[in-house]
């Protein structure tokens, strides 16, 4: 290496003035990540979860891509929402060989902090589909090859999956690769949507990044307004201390929607801007999280949400203090920006001085004329039309506590509505027709839930439940009040 500066060392070779915008600032984030100019330093980070839902559909449609491609020089790949490899085709076996070389291959990561600008990279970063050709790269060991990559985001969630990556050598290149990329991430999502009916989804890194777009199911990005007035004057207190510049930390019981409090007041404020909420990391991919997502910072037209800041590392609270105060003097009015968490007690003191209001968002055992529309919204995203609920499951869901909150309400909905456009108490789970206070036992859950199913099939007597049960009318009735059930008729 020279003494020449990393950046100017690129620039000399390349016309600057002809780097994209985007392009640039990836080549300033990687000399900052202190990636090697010359070559692609091996990170390593191992394997991957094949039985997920992205990687086998990914798999599914980047063969079928590849087998379209027989005899082109093209590798194609999938990546993991932070750039790890997770497969690679190619029928060229020089081009192989050749990524061997460089690392671009399963198992090592080809985020931006780990090689430097790159397709698959930046369109990570950025969320975008991307083109990175010859000496656009930030290495000069990638100069001689052409990457388009396209990020695979679900519909439904906005999670961000991973990327499909398509790599070839820069003198063959043609204009039809990003649309290669795009239409395979397009293919992807939609395979996910469609099989994801009966299958838990992966559960998402902590510290991922996403956007909290307009049409989505929370109330947050403004589907759903007619909800109580605590939830109003909450709402109130947040958009009116974003209006005036302050910095706002939301503070409430997990799963109250308290990043759906900001996101809602930060649309009805900044309707056209990106509203960027980060999770909490793990202590381990600490460093990878403030890398990921904090280039957005300078980011015009994009509000920032970190949530659950309570579980920050407190040197990591540090960092990301000093990235909001540098950050501050290049955005209009500085950042717009907020931070969620438990208690205010809980927010670590590095950021407490960052924050200006704090508004509390009550959980939603206390406003309980929240429960029926936020579950006809879920119905309705769900079903794609009305759903109706009996009285007896409008009774049952209003009088539940909801100790999981909204998250809860949200979870039993969309389980209900998964046969019908109908929610009857048949439909509801064990927990919200019963008031058990102490912890059940396996077997004791497992009697309670088969008590509450026969019960609430449509037209059965007691008589016949407790024939069904294998118990005496008696016991049926002690053990509906030693569990708590409750099953008012329709």
């Amino acid at each position: 290496m020279t003494g020449r500066h990393p950046i100017a060392q690129r620039t000399g070779a390349v016309d600057a003035t002809a780097l994209a915008p985007r392009v640039r600032a990836s080549w300033q984030r990687s000399q900052e990540y202190g990636v090697s100019v010359e070559e692609v330093d091996p990170v390593f980070s191992g394997a991957y979860d094949k039985e997920s839902l992205f990687f086998q559909c990914g798999q599914e449609v980047l063969h079928d891509l590849h087998r379209t491609l027989v005899g082109e020089p093209v590798s194609l790949m999938l990546t993991d929402p932070v750039g790890l490899v997770l497969n690679r085709l190619s029928g060229d076996q020089q081009l192989l060989r050749d990524l061997d070389a460089v690392h671009l291959a399963p198992g090592f990561s080809y985020a931006e902090r780990a090689a430097g600008t790159n397709g698959l990279g930046l369109a990570l970063a950025d969320r975008t589909p991307t083109v990175v050709r010859a000496d656009e790269h930030y290495s000069l060991s990638l100069c001689s090859y052409t990457c388009a990559a396209a990020p695979v985001i679900d519909p439904i969630s906005g999670r961000l999956e991973g990327s499909v990556n398509l790599t070839t050598w820069s003198e063959s290149s043609h204009e039809l690769l990003l649309a290669l990329a795009q239409s395979a991430a397009s293919n992807t999502a939609s395979l996910m949507v469609a099989r994801a009916h009966g299958r838990f989804p992966r559960p998402a890194p902590r510290g991922e990044v996403f956007r909290v777009e307009a049409p989505r199911l929370e109330p947050g990005a403004g589907t759903l307004r007619e909800l109580s007035t605590v939830w109003r004057e909450a709402l109130g207190k947040v958009r009116d201390a974003l209006a005036v510049g302050r910095r706002v930390a939301v503070v409430g019981e997990p799963g109250v929607g308290r990043t759906t409090l900001v996101a809602q007041a930060f649309r009805d404020l900044r309707p056209r801007d990106r509203i960027l909420a980060a999770s909490a990391p793990n202590p381990a991919d600490a460093e990878a999280w403030l890398s990921l997502w904090t280039p957005e910072l300078a980011k015009q037209d994009t509000a920032v949400v970190v949530r659950d800041v309570n579980m920050l590392p407190a040197w990591v609270a540090e960092r990301l203090h000093a990235l909001l105060v540098e950050a501050a003097p290049g955005a209009v009015a500085g950042v717009p920006f907020a931070v969620t968490a438990d208690t205010f007690e809980g927010v670590p003191a590095a950021l407490t001085d960052l924050v200006d209001t704090v508004v509390e968002v009550p959980p939603l055992r206390e406003r309980p004329e929240d429960v029926l529309p936020l579950a006809q919204r879920v119905g309705l995203r769900v079903r794609g039309r009305e759903i109706a609920l009996t009285p007896a499951a409008e009774r049952a869901l209003h009088d539940h506590g909801w100790p999981g909150n909204v998250t809860e309400l949200v979870h039993v909905v969309q389980r209900a509505v998964s046969a019908g456009d109908q929610v009857d108490l048949r439909h509801l789970p064990a927990d919200v027709l019963s008031d058990t206070r102490r912890p059940l036992s396996r077997i004791d859950a497992f009697e309670r839930g088969e008590i509450v199913r026969v019960l609430t099939r449509p037209g059965i007597t007691m008589q016949e439940a407790a024939a069904e049960l294998g118990m005496s009318r008696a016991t049926v009735y002690r053990k509906v009040q030693q569990y708590g059930i409750r099953l008012r008729p329709s």
